[in-house]
């Protein structure tokens, strides 16, 4: 096969990978008139964008070390029976789409049998912040790492990694769903959204401060509309969790979260890649976060390496922070995350100050570093990456 009409073998393990994926193979479709041709394991975003499926994502979909070890058996028979579909293929590139503890072990098992099949990993590990040996070990068998920050080309370049590649952050993607004309209007009260997290354990470690945090701000005589974006497996135990809130908060489903970001004013957030899209939709936010005791043990061993640190500077658990270099979005983590001191961050954020203003001026810096060039999207770039990898094969270039 050629660049022009290429057999694309990919594997996705999770939702964000199954879009990551779906987008991909969009713009390969796109970037070959429809020419190139795909196989391998993904999930419903991938299925509508032309893929069927070796099995269900949801064979693989499965986090904690309880599931895991409950389902390891399918486990270790999936990765076998990906690897062999892979070799059987014969494609000219493996796409593997984050889920590493799957992901890689496929990647193992195809090197040993396949070395000279490209393959091509989509999101690096967080090797700046755990375990950055990691760095290495990938380059043992990617040929190309396609990273979704931009300051990790240098990381995996200062760590020995794969040959690494910027192709843009997913929420690059869905700006104008996310931004709207949000002013702090005198006549009607802010909006203050709330994002507690996505995870039942998030919710039920941050509810109750998130609730108090919003009693304290009543009582400092703040007016404000409190909306929670809540998914359907979820909406039930935050109503629970929410009746006896000081301020009950008004509850939204999944297809009305873009128009809550578009109208909100400011945002009590739980730290995680949620905290990048209120970025890229330019709302003021503070974020907070509460660790189990595995986290608080982990947590004890992230630290960045010394090479690293004029790459990345600041530690922090927030994506814009680390982007950014600075600490520009206030984050409460474990112990400090206490209704007082969200308050104390959240109520300069309700005028037009100094505060709101620096994280605005902020999120436009971001916006800057994050920006792909001639306005391509991710899914683009990641597939302009891809036919490159096989062309260089093709022509046989290092």
């Amino acid at each position: 096969m050629s660049a022009s009409a290429p057999q694309v073998f990919l594997v996705a393990g999770e939702s964000s990978g199954d879009e990551l994926g779906a987008r991909l193979m969009r713009g390969l479709a796109d970037a070959t008139g429809g020419a190139a041709a795909f196989s391998g394991v993904g999930g419903p975003a991938m299925a509508a964008a032309g893929l069927t499926s070796l099995f269900p994502m949801a064979d693989i979909a499965v986090m904690g070390i309880g599931p895991v070890l409950a389902r390891l058996p399918t486990l270790i028979e999936r990765i076998r029976r990906t690897a062999d579909a892979a070799i059987a293929a014969d494609p000219d590139v493996v796409v593997l789409i984050d889920s590493p503890d799957f992901t890689h072990r496929v990647a193992h098992r195809l090197r040993a049998a396949r070395p000279d099949v490209p393959i091509v990993v989509y999101v690096s590990p967080t090797v700046w912040a755990w375990r950055a040996g990691r760095a290495r070990k990938l380059a043992g068998f990617a040929d190309r790492l396609l990273a979704i920050l931009p300051f990790e080309p240098e990381v995996h370049r200062i760590l020995g990694g794969p040959s690494t590649v910027y192709v843009g952050h997913p929420v690059l993607e869905r700006l104008a769903a996310l931004r709207g004309a949000r002013s702090l209007a005198p006549e009607r009260p802010p909006m203050l959204l709330l994002l507690p997290g996505s995870r039942r354990s998030e919710i039920g470690r941050l509810m109750a401060v998130f609730g108090a945090t919003l009693g304290r701000l009543k009582a400092r005589g703040l007016a404000f509309d409190a909306v929670l974006p809540a998914v359907p497996h979820l909406r039930g135990e935050i109503e629970r969790l929410a009746a006896d809130w000081p301020v009950v908060p008004r509850l939204v489903g999944p297809d009305d979260k873009a128009a809550a970001f578009r109208d909100a004013g400011l945002a009590l957030a739980a730290s995680g890649t949620v905290t990048l899209e209120l970025a890229a939709a330019a709302i003021p936010t503070v974020a907070a976060y509460r660790l189990d005791w595995l986290g608080r043990r982990v947590v004890r061993f992230i630290d960045i390496p010394p090479a690293l640190k004029p790459i990345v500077p600041v530690r922090s658990a927030l994506l814009p922070n680390l982007i950014l270099g600075r600490r520009a979005v206030p984050e409460f983590i474990d112990r400090d995350c206490t209704p007082d001191a969200l308050a104390d961050a959240l109520v300069p954020l309700f005028a037009d100050g100094p505060e709101r203003r620096d994280q605005l001026a902020a999120f436009a810096e971001l916006e800057a570093r994050m920006a792909l060039p001639d306005g391509r999207r991710p899914g683009e770039a990641a597939a302009a990456a891809v036919l490159d990898v096989i062309a260089r094969r093709t022509l046989r270039l290092p």
